[in-house]
């Protein structure tokens, strides 16, 4: 397995973590299918097989983690909405007793008179040692962990995470079509806005603001780019798509602008257009839908913190690992030799 540390100076960020305040990097974690198979195989945790998976009781935890019954009981009345939907579970009536039938009765500090029964399925057990601060055993569980979810993302990132947003299905299109409207955007400048040639670069960073509030260079500084590097083949499909949506409502208010006036724009004109459509009603959805999957995706895949949306950080959801780290996500090169992919390029060409 790649050491923690060795990876990080690999990929060249600190991903160090502190889980016990973090509840969108535990529920990262939590999320991520892949790294939870590969952690059950290799932490060896014990447990109880029940219902076709692994449970724990209480007793069985406070063994593990060395740590008082009533120092459990405070973590599950204390985290109780989390750890419910990460997998604690009350069992009652046909299920405890089945569960009884399979269990050892020393398993249960009630015996068989007790008609209520709280078990831990594995994912709530790693929700458990990422909350516990009072357990020797449960930081060595974290740091393992880490571990784990860093090797697992290497190896199905291709060892690297700069370009992770490539590896969704729905890139290269979003991409195409950008490019599409891009074209647009700057012929509608060239023919429409009275300005030197800085005028596309600035605008271009006035969509950036608007969209997710960093300039191209504030951008390319949050996730180390090169200098070679295209800021552009970094961007999640809906970044892209949206960025397409203003190049391409831009393109047009402009237009249609200097139709009506009979003139060229002046540059402050122009930018005058972009500051009301950011403030229209019908963009206020996709925005934030921006930049949430953005700042969020950023964090946990790239270890890549932008401060400005620091607001809109939420738990990266179970569809995203499959849709970044899934059997359906490839690599770029493997998709420009997909031949799928090339008919539909071929399609979207002809249009």
């Amino acid at each position: 397995m790649l050491s923690y540390t060795r990876y990080c100076v690999f990929i060249g960020v600190n991903m160090a973590k502190d889980l016990t305040t973090s509840a969108h990097d535990r529920q990262n974690i939590l999320n991520n299918s892949y790294a939870l198979r590969h952690a059950e195989k290799h932490l060896a945790l014990g447990g109880v097989e029940f219902d076709g998976e692994r449970v724990f009781t209480k007793n069985q935890l406070v063994d593990l983690f060395d740590v008082s019954d009533a120092t459990i009981e405070r973590y599950i009345a204390n985290n109780l909405d989390e750890l419910k939907n990460n997998g604690y579970i009350i069992l009652r009536g046909k299920n405890l007793k089945e569960f009884k039938e399979v269990a050892d009765g020393a398993l249960i500090n009630e015996g068989t008179k007790t008609s209520v029964l709280g078990v831990f399925k594995f994912r709530a057990v790693l929700n458990l040692a990422m909350l516990l601060v009072e357990s020797e055993q449960a930081k060595i569980i974290r740091t393992r962990l880490l571990d784990i979810v860093i090797d697992t993302l290497a190896e199905r990132a291709g060892g690297h995470t700069k370009f992770i947003n490539q590896r969704d299905e729905d890139y290269l299109v979003a991409s195409f079509k950008e490019e599409s409207y891009r074209k647009q955007f700057t012929d509608a400048l060239n023919e429409y806005v009275d300005a030197n040639g800085w005028k596309f670069g600035k605008l271009t960073n006035a969509i950036y603001q608007s969209i997710f509030h960093e300039n191209a260079n504030e951008y390319r500084s949050v996730l180390k780019l090169h200098q070679h590097d295209k800021i552009r083949d970094t961007m999640y499909s809906e970044v892209l798509t949206l960025i397409a949506s203003f190049e391409a409502g831009l393109a047009h208010e402009i237009k249609q602008k200097s139709l009506q006036i009979g003139r060229k724009l002046t540059y402050k004109e122009a930018e005058a257009i972009l500051t009301t459509m950011e403030k229209h009603p019908l963009y206020e959805p996709m925005l934030v839908d921006v930049r949430t999957k953005m700042a969020s995706r950023d964090l946990c895949f790239r270890d890549a913190l932008h401060e400005k949306l620091e607001a809109y950080v939420r738990a990266v959801p179970e569809g995203d690992f499959e849709r970044f780290l899934g059997e359906k996500s490839k690599s770029l090169e493997e998709r420009l030799n997909d031949p799928e992919t090339l008919e539909v390029f071929k399609r979207l060409k002809d249009r």
